[in-house]
């Protein structure tokens, strides 16, 4: 039986412990509940750290979110965030002002952009983990901060920076403060009194969440525990939160913010709330996926931990009576999570990976557990379960292999190179899995664990990889670096078919997008923001000719007709990907067309 978390919050009872556990959590790093949680701060910083600033702004998302953050700072406005000097009203502003602060004390730079998120990621993982400890004991916490900590997906995006990271801290956050706050009955006044510091808790986590990308932050929590409750026949529980105070909690964060914004910005609470988010999620138009995509998105993210959350109590279709009511209540309530924001996102017409986030921990924690359990099947049967680990990651790499030899004409070399790396480190933890069941039958749990988290670490190198060799075809860092020296006080810098997001934080220049319909349209016409759009190709060759100062950004499929149609001629500065840097040359310069 493992050290778990009595029925009053927050207090831990002295452990009938299991050989096993009480083997782990006598290794003294190990032996408090506080060690293991800077064990598992200390794990994810390593990970999510080193080489953080190295690779360039990624495009565009990383351009976007580093801009707003800057012009924060720039224009010392902290109400009304800016992408490209134009109003950005699609996402709260939590996030930006965050970045903001990192920006003033490390400088602009890469570091400063992503350090938000990978702290976020590290506190996720360490929230992980005491989740785990309440629902299940100290190794099933242990076990499922690992899990999480090396869920590809998760890691991808603690080194990137973006607001779902930030979105998802908070979410898993009020998911286990309100877990506290409801489970079980209360013995004692001071039960009660933990269990409303608790409920309080997790409505200052909506609150932050909602700052960090809207109501969306309170439909999937409020969705998932009204559901849980109800399956449970518990919804009587609700009467013991303090409503008013949750609500005023949530109130006295969120609303000062929506409150100076619609002051400052007529009509903005309309396009906020109905344009942004019910528009949006009902009609979107951008990056539609079939309903399967968020489901293949959190099984991909989540591999190879994924395969040990069946062997959690309760969902091998065995019958458990010796199983504690309180840890069957705590499984549901994870499948409940997880089920909830990934079928929100499946009803959706848009869909995007990093929507998946905020149900990795549920999924991790469940793999945690049924880690911890593997020692109680019996050794012949958790053999036959590491066999078939091994197997599935065997059959993946096989998979992976056949895949890109089909289709090696049609992608780039480095991605063939790369994803011979990802299937090297499924085929690497499959073979260790099949060896260390041979070799090492006392240790069950921990040759699963390594062999996934080996299997893991490889196809993460792959994919770092991969995005640093990528990176002249989604980043404009170097491009950036040649144009910078040629922009002088009142020189335009435009560009075309190409709205480079980062290309105003790497130059500190604003940005004139050249018959532009996107996401800043709506604002076109806002003060301040007219300078940032120019109509049509017909009024950028106007502005070319009647300018001595202009660098143009095209496509290169464009390059051609605008060496034709401009006058004077373009001198070409640079390259990146499929963007080319044109530069309007001096008067006092007679410059051919080059290339």
């Amino acid at each position: 039986m493992q050290a778990r978390y009595s029925d009053r919050a927050g207090t831990l009872t002295p452990p009938p412990a299991a050989p096993a556990t009480a083997r782990c959590l006598s290794f003294a790093p190990l032996a408090t509940f506080p060690r293991r949680l800077a064990i598992c701060a200390l794990m994810a910083w390593l990970l999510y750290f080193p080489g953080l600033g190295r690779p360039a702004l990624w495009e565009p998302d990383e351009g976007r979110y580093a801009e707003i953050a800057r012009e924060m700072v720039q224009r010392a406005d902290y109400v009304t965030p800016r992408n490209d000097w134009v109003r950005y009203f699609e996402k709260p502003p939590l996030i930006y002002w965050i970045t903001a602060g990192a920006v003033r004390l490390l400088g602009p730079g890469e570091l400063a952009v992503r350090l938000p998120d990978a702290l976020f990621s590290v506190g996720q993982v360490v929230v992980t983990e005491a989740i785990g400890e309440a629902m299940f004991g100290p190794v099933a916490g242990l076990w499922a901060a690992l899990a999480l900590g090396l869920s590809p997906l998760f890691f991808g995006y603690a080194r990137f920076a973006t607001l779902d990271p930030g979105l998802a801290f908070f979410t898993t956050a009020a998911f286990g403060a309100f877990y506290l706050a409801l489970r079980g009955e209360a013995k004692a006044p001071s039960d009660g009194a933990a269990r409303r510091r608790w409920a309080l808790g997790g409505a200052l986590m909506l609150a932050l969440g909602t700052l960090t990308k809207g109501p969306v932050a309170l439909v999937l929590v409020g969705g998932a525990l009204l559901l849980h409750l109800a399956v449970e026949r518990r919804l009587s529980r609700l009467r013991s939160l303090p409503w008013l105070g949750c609500a005023l909690v949530y109130l006295v964060v969120v609303a000062p913010w929506f409150v100076l914004a619609a002051r400052r910005n007529p009509g903005f609470l309309a396009f906020f709330l109905l344009h942004e988010h019910l528009h949006r999620y009902l009609a979107g138009t951008e990056h539609r996926w079939g309903p399967y995509f968020p489901a293949l998105v959190a099984l991909a993210g989540s591999w190879p931990w994924l395969y040990f959350a069946p062997l959690a109590p309760g969902l091998l279709g065995r019958s458990e009576p010796e199983l504690p009511l309180r840890e069957r209540e705590a499984i549901r309530y994870l499948l409940i999570w997880c089920c909830v924001v990934i079928g929100f996102f499946s009803l959706t017409p848009s869909k995007l990976g990093a929507y998946v986030l905020p149900a990795l921990p549920a999924l991790a924690l469940l793999a945690g557990r049924g880690l911890d359990r593997l020692p109680a099947l019996g050794p012949a049967r958790a053999r036959r379960l590491l066999y078939g680990f091994a197997a599935s990651n065997l059959a993946l790499a096989l998979s992976a292999g056949i895949g890109l030899a089909v289709f090696a004409g049609r992608l780039p070399p480095v991605l063939i190179k790369e994803g011979i790396l990802v299937g090297a480190g499924l085929f690497a933890g499959g073979l260790i899995a099949a060896a260390g069941t041979r070799f090492w039958p006392g240790a069950l749990r921990r040759v699963a664990a390594g062999a996934a988290a080996a299997g893991v670490a490889i196809a993460l190198a792959g994919g770092m990889r991969a995005r640093a060799a990528m990176a002249p075809i989604y980043t404009c860092r170097r491009l950036a670096r040649i144009i910078k020296p040629h922009l002088k006080p009142g020189c335009l810098l435009a560009s075309d078919r190409r709205f480079l997001q980062s290309l105003p934080f790497y130059t500190g220049w604003r940005e004139a997008l050249v018959g532009y319909r996107g996401e800043l349209a709506p604002f076109a016409g806002s003060p301040g923001a007219r300078a940032s759009f120019i109509a049509d190709r017909a009024a950028m060759l106007k502005l070319w000719h009647d300018s001595s100062c202009v660098v143009l950004i095209v496509d290169r499929s464009l390059l051609a007709g605008y060496q034709k149609a401009l006058a004077p001629h373009p001198l070409i500065i640079g390259r990146e990907g499929a963007s080319v840097a044109l530069l309007r040359p001096p008067p006092h310069l007679d410059v051919e067309i080059t290339d």
